[in-house]
């Protein structure tokens, strides 16, 4: 009897602590690898996928890079691996580039703010999604450089951009900078280049559909 009690009390813990963490990783969406299409999205294989949800590369403090166009599953895959991350007990944060850069220029005078990146720098995993998709400042880049560097060797990071490493430079307005953020991030890591059509234009809804 008071064996299943003890169980019975473990089990919600874990469970409250489970949706804490989900709670503070701040995803926009669940994404699950089970509604992950392959059979649309072939530049990633199953067993690729597989590997990646045994999640030692969290442990040893690789990242993870998808690269391609807008609708291919850079995102449904971020968010997947971490809401898998999640559940397995890992800390995780996400946030978009647009919302990071926001974080940074505001953490002096936003408590807000100042929490993200807290949670950010005490995370086993941080999801920073699309990266290229609106301009940013030197100053931007520059601050981007400084979490990178803070997190390298000690987070595990996955990206996810529209663009190719060819053109971050451009993106961030600093050769010398681009390679120092690439070098960092490349250093332990595996790159995925998603290619295809838009699922999401391909599956498009409509008020109209049969």
């Amino acid at each position: 009897m008071i064996i299943e009690l003890l169980k019975g009390e473990i089990e919600q813990r874990n469970r409250k602590a489970q949706e804490r963490r989900l709670k503070q990783a701040g995803f926009p969406v669940i994404k699950t690898i089970e509604s992950f299409d392959t059979e649309f999205q072939r530049s990633i294989t199953k067993k690729q996928i597989n590997r990646l949800l045994e999640m030692d590369w969290i442990d040893n403090i690789y990242n993870l890079i998808f690269l391609g166009p807008p609708g291919v599953g850079k995102t449904h895959l971020a968010i997947a691996l971490g809401y898998k991350a999640v559940e397995m007990g890992y800390k995780v944060s996400f946030t978009t580039m647009d919302r990071l850069m926001y974080h940074l220029k505001t953490q002096d005078i936003s408590r807000k703010s100042k929490s993200k990146i807290n949670r950010i720098y005490s995370s086993d995993l941080v999801i920073i999604d699309e990266i290229g998709y609106l301009p940013i400042s030197h100053e931007e880049a520059n601050m981007f450089f400084q979490l990178i560097s803070n997190l390298h060797e000690q987070t595990s990071i996955i990206i996810t951009s529209n663009k190719g490493f060819e053109e971050w430079s451009e993106l961030l307005q600093d050769v010398a900078l681009t390679t120092a953020i690439l070098d960092r991030l490349t250093y332990r890591c595996e790159i995925f280049n998603m290619t295809g059509k838009s699922y999401r234009l391909e599956n498009r809804k409509s008020l109209f559909n049969d």
